[in-house]
């Protein structure tokens, strides 16, 4: 009877750890998705500055 709770208790340990792992991937995911924003927003934002630019000194 001992041993059936040690084995309940180690497949619960398992799935805890389990959903650790997919919430720091979830996390991380997240960190990308917002960094990938940031990079493509700040390069949008210099392609326009460069593009006024361009547009003042020609005209």
């Amino acid at each position: 009877m001992s041993e059936q709770v040690s084995d309940g208790s180690a497949v619960e340990k398992r799935k805890r750890k389990a959903k650790k792992k997919d919430r720091e991937w979830q996390i991380e995911r997240g960190v990308m998705i917002r960094a990938g924003f940031y990079i493509f927003g700040t390069h949008l934002v210099a392609g326009w500055v460069m593009l006024l630019f361009y547009l003042g000194r020609k005209g």
